[in-house]
């Protein structure tokens, strides 16, 4: 279990660690998804009634209005009304013999959101696959792209497969698989690296997660992952970035870039490599972490020519940018990663002692973090938002992914402040929720059935009571907090109904049986969350 840790996580590029890790057997054992309880459904018709509209297509909100559901097909979407009057019968759809009326007048309807960078747990956490697929759904996740699959691929195909047939409570699932994973030998030419994208598409993977190697290698797999159709994404780890940044990668072929890594290297203008310090060391990820923090500034300044240039050629090439900005906010303010209030009730005793100060956990770096290292991070984030909404603004693709389960960020909570993040970034709200969801529907090549409210389209919504165009806290699973007419604070929000497959959850159910299972793992052993150190 170290073994396969340090070859995925700490030693991240290095393709020869990672495939002696598998060849020795060693597999994280993660608890696969219990049958599905919760949920209403599937109804030969479903018509939700009386909802505002808040879609992906740029179009500004809509409502009343009527959405009807045949077969998990979006069949008639009909406005029936103006705001503040009588809704006008006469306008609405009629109900079928064995249909189902889901009554939503003052609601918001917003199509499902897509994870592009999703973890189904691990056992190392305490995270069973039960426990994160509620999480995603309380916040109205209801497809996930799974980054690596590294609770092995056969096992997240049998996940993905159920909850395709909605056997389980779980977003649908798009599996990828780490280059190199399951094979017996390092991986070093590049006939090698085709034979092994063949064979990683003929056991199912929907795509590859690329941590870097060789130039002949990286070249060759992506050509042929390309040639078969097949997509990518790359966490360009500082092991290969030197020679194969993210320009190269998507030249190649790559079709996403997560987080940033390898993106402002291609934008050195004085320099080949990060400057890194003396006593830098990889494996230290205290070194690792802080010093990343000051690499947007070592890049070409905003609108120069090496940056325009960069930019220009990623939209050309149809890139997308899956920054994952929620997972390194810890860095920039650690106090309020630390002591976000869900926490307490929501985050598993084992994932709280993961999250905390270890020399082996990956993401578990606060050796020693302060003033310094969050002031280079607060930097780093302006540059690196910048470069993201002029990107948005310019035609490029940007996503929403959260890599959740590390650096204090909880699954599907993540995933809301990911959204005030674009926000901060300069994304109008609307644009956000097209990250959220066009954008990811267009990046999977799933745009047909996802990704917004459209006759024809699968039946994936989420439905909240308040507006989230006006605070995206709303949709966190604690809410938001608003003061009443009797001067007393009250929580408003939260997600409603999380709809998959014209499925019906109630979102805060789900959430109430995540409680439950923290509050049982608990009790097991008088576990009480504390801040490290005391």
């Amino acid at each position: 279990m170290n073994l396969i840790k340090k070859s995925i996580y700490l030693a991240l590029g290095s393709i020869c660690m990672f495939t002696v890790a598998f060849a020795q057997g060693g597999r994280p054992t993660v608890k696969k998804a219990d049958p599905r309880k919760e949920g209403d459904g599937p109804y030969p018709q479903l018509i939700i009634r009386g909802v505002t509209i808040i879609n992906s297509t740029g179009a500004p909100p809509m409502g009343p209005a009527d959405i009807v559901v045949e077969n998990n097909r979006i069949t008639a979407i009909r406005t029936v009304g103006s705001p503040g009057l009588p809704v006008e019968a006469n306008r609405r759809p009629q109900l079928k013999a064995g249909g189902k009326e889901l009554w939503a007048e003052g609601m918001y309807i917003l199509p499902g959101f897509i994870d592009m960078h999703g973890h189904i747990g691990g056992a190392d956490k305490g995270a069973d696959a039960d426990y994160v697929f509620k999480l995603w759904m309380a916040h109205g996740v209801t497809t996930v792209r799974e980054p690596g699959s590294m609770n092995g691929l056969d096992w997240v195909l049998e996940e993905k497969q159920k909850s395709l047939k909605n056997e389980i409570t779980a977003p649908r699932i798009f599996a990828y698989t780490v280059f190199g994973q399951g094979s017996t030998a390092p991986i070093y030419t590049g006939e090698q690296a085709r034979q092994w994208v063949r064979e990683n598409a003929k056991k199912g993977a929907d795509g590859i997660k690329f941590f870097g190697a060789s130039p002949e290698v990286m070249s060759n797999a992506l050509d042929e992952n390309k040639k078969l159709g097949l997509r990518s994404m790359a966490h360009h780890a500082q092991t290969d970035v030197g020679r194969w940044n993210a320009m190269n990668s998507a030249k190649s072929g790559l079709t996403s870039l997560e987080h940033w890594y390898g993106l402002p290297e291609s934008m050195f203008d004085d320099k080949t490599v990060q400057h890194y310090s003396p006593d830098y060391n990889y494996q230290n990820e205290q070194d690792r972490f802080s010093e990343a923090g000051t690499l947007w500034k070592q890049a070409a300044t905003p609108g120069s020519e090496t940056w325009n240039k960069i930019m220009n050629e990623l939209i050309r090439l149809d890139f997308t940018l899956d920054p994952t900005l929620n997972i390194y906010e810890a860095n920039r303010d650690l106090m309020r990663a630390r002591t976000a209030e869900w926490h307490n009730t929501y985050t598993m005793p084992k994932l709280w002692e993961f999250y905390a100060p270890n020399w082996n956990s990956h993401g578990s770096y606060w050796h020693s973090w302060g003033t310094e290292q969050e002031l280079n991070w607060k930097e780093n984030y302006k540059l690196w938002m910048q470069f993201l909404n002029e990107f948005k603004n310019k035609g490029g693709r940007v996503t929403v992914g959260t890599d959740a389960g590390f650096i204090y960020e909880l699954y599907g909570f993540a995933y809301i402040r990911e959204l005030e993040l674009l926000r901060e970034a300069g994304f109008h709200p609307l644009e956000v929720i097209k990250s959220a969801t066009l954008n990811g529907a267009q990046a999977l090549g799933m745009e047909k059935d996802l990704g917004s409210i459209e006759i024809g389209k699968l039946a994936d919504f989420v439905i909240v009571d308040q507006n989230p165009l006006k605070n995206f806290q709303v949709l966190y699973g604690t809410g938001a907090i608003s003061l009443g007419a009797d001067n007393k604070p009250k929580r408003v929000g939260g997600v409603k109904y999380t709809i998959k497959d014209g499925i019906v959850y109630d979102a805060k159910k789900l959430l109430q049986e995540v409680k439950e299972m923290v509050d049982q793992e608990k009790a097991k052993t008088g576990y009480v969350i504390k801040q490290p150190g005391f």
